[in-house]
């Protein structure tokens, strides 16, 4: 796992590894026309994209309960999903009911993310939290509601935003003098409290994050991916300068390529965003993009470079070392719960979920085996006694000792969650001394007897497979995205590879015209512009003449 480095000297335009930094270009020119929404809007999504209706979630179907055996099998307990071969979309809707991560809620396009969805997240906001506080930034909580006129301050970012807004216009049986905003993104309202906040040099950097709940009103949702209401986290800073800003941004692009890769196993391809493609209101976007089971790509996390468009608007100034007034530079930075649904399409096979270890909630899964009365408390009291042994070891565990299920149905139960190792233990496995491991990312195969159950031998193997696990996950995905990206050196060639799915990568010097031309004829969209560049030269796939980088088309989520 990689590690983070501190952060540099003032003015210091580096980031972790040293790599030098390009320059951001500037802002998307606005566009005059803006659209008023009350509570309504038409969907910014890309109009490729699956679109999932709200519908009442099936209830699990629980077959005759099967007997079982020390390290045997069962017939499969619940209903299996269809297969994601067979019907992407619908393979996904049931694992999200079937393993229990989310529901509909009952306004149309929002979720409930049950408690194993949301312990999932726990997971996600534990690894991040801790590596944004090594790097000095600080919680803090922004007000959900937002005066309309901050939104309105700053033109590109209320253009871009208008036609996802909900409004509040009534308050207390009386219309509001001024409508609110049900908080789309902070960057207005953080805005106004930095111009209080920041006086002097002194008071930056200021480095702070919330993690909160945000409302878009979409219109084309999917559990986790996209929905009117999400949960994630947004960072905000301010720096002297424009150097600072940057390198904070590329940065913190960097921590969520690290969590993707090295927590959630997910090979994304991190790089920079068009001027089309990047957030409203910013000099330049960086993202993470990740190939989805379907090939479809999913924008992972972002970071902004705001420069001083927002400190512009709002006022937001400090007096520097040499008693002049200046404007702050500033970064905005955000993962969402739409990394489940990352996590979900990328490691998910036809039985359920496949979780990563280190993001697993529960890591390991324990599971008595008792055939006769007499059994019940040897093999209960050795399943503590793993269990103990285990949490000792730092590794997360749960014994399920419910009665009312058969060992089968448990098995298929917990493959379904995801959970990535599984341990039977039943009164001939007492009577040896060992136990019965499986791993959930493999079949018959993954299966071991003669499992030591001395406590140091027992861990010693259970983190050996866990740490295998992982590895695999991101082989297997990392090697099904390599074979799914076409280098292509015409716009021919781009139709072609994204006709059959997959990503387009090749030179591109483009306008925003041409960008604007690809994605009405193929509905793929420039995902980025990679920072790991091809030797050159490149030539545009558009326009034949000299491209200084490549970059990746895709369709997308």
């Amino acid at each position: 796992m990689s590690t983070l480095l501190a952060r540099g000297p003032a003015g210091a335009a580096t980031t972790r590894s040293g790599a030098p930094l390009r320059a951001c270009r500037g802002p998307a020119p606005f566009r005059s026309h803006f659209q008023s929404v009350v509570a309504s809007a038409a969907p910014a999504a890309d109009a490729s994209a699956p679109a999932e209706k709200p519908q009442k979630q099936p209830k699990q179907q629980q077959q005759k309960k099967q007997g079982g055996g020390g390290g045997g099998g069962g017939k499969a307990a619940e209903a299996a999903v269809t297969p994601r071969s067979e019907d992407f979309s619908k393979w996904y809707l049931e694992v999200v009911a079937k393993a229990e991560l989310a529901d509909y809620g009952p306004v149309r396009g929002t979720m409930v993310i049950r408690p194993y969805g949301y312990s999932i997240w726990e997971s996600v906001q534990g690894v991040l939290d801790a590596r944004f506080k090594e790097l000095g930034v600080q919680n803090a909580y922004f007000p959900q509601l937002i005066p309309y006129s901050f939104i309105a301050k700053e033109a590109e970012h209320v253009e871009g935003f208008a036609p996802e807004l909900a409004l509040v216009t009534k308050g207390g049986g009386k219309d509001l003098e001024e409508p609110l905003v049900v908080r789309p993104t902070s960057e207005t309202i953080i805005n106004h409290m930095f111009s209080q906040w920041i006086q002097s040099y002194r008071d930056l950097p200021l480095l702070v994050n919330q993690w909160c709940n945000v409302h878009r009103w979409e219109m084309r949702t999917r559990p986790f991916v996209r929905t009117l209401e999400f949960l994630w986290q947004e960072g905000h800073t301010a720096h002297a300068t424009a150097e600072e800003a940057e390198a904070e941004a590329r940065t913190m692009v960097d921590v969520y390529t690290d969590f993707a890769v090295d927590i959630a196993a997910m090979p994304v391809v991190p790089g920079r965003k068009s001027r089309i493609e990047s957030f409203a209101g910013a000099n330049c976007t960086y993202t993470i993009e990740a190939m989805m089971g379907d090939k479809r790509a999913l924008q992972a996390g972002t970071s902004h470079n705001l420069g001083t468009n927002f400190a512009k608007a709002f006022g937001t100034m400090y007096l520097d070392k040499e008693s002049k007034r200046q404007h702050v530079h500033q970064t905005s930075w955000g993962v969402s719960t739409r990394i489940i649904g990352g996590v979900i399409m990328t490691h998910g096979d036809d039985k359920g979920l496949r979780l990563p270890p280190r993001l697993a909630p529960i890591q390991a899964v324990i599971i008595p085996i008792v055939k006769k009365e007499e059994d019940r408390v040897p093999v209960s009291e050795a399943a503590a006694k793993l269990a103990a042994a285990a949490k000792a070891a730092g590794i997360r565990v749960k014994v399920d000792s419910d009665e009312r299920q058969t060992p089968g149905w448990k098995y298929n139960h917990w493959e379904m969650r995801g959970v990535p190792v599984r341990v039977e233990v039943g009164p001939k496995d007492v009577q040896s001394g060992t136990c019965v491991t499986a791993r959930r990312d493999m079949g018959k195969e993954g299966k071991q007897m003669g499992v030591s159950m001395e406590p140091a031998d027992f861990t010693a193997h259970v983190q050996g497979l866990l740490d295998s696990i992982q590895e695999g996950l991101l082989a297997q995905a990392r090697a099904f995205r390599d074979e799914n990206i076409v280098d292509v050196r015409s716009y021919e060639e781009l139709k072609a590879a994204v006709a059959e799915g997959k990503w387009a990568r090749g030179g591109w010097s483009g306008s925003d015209d041409d960008e604007r031309r690809v994605k009405e004829e193929t509905q793929a969209t420039l995902r980025c512009f990679p920072f790991d560049q091809p030797a050159g030269p490149h030539t545009c796939l558009m326009t034949g003449l000299p491209a200084a980088e490549v970059a990746i088309f895709a369709k997308s989520y």
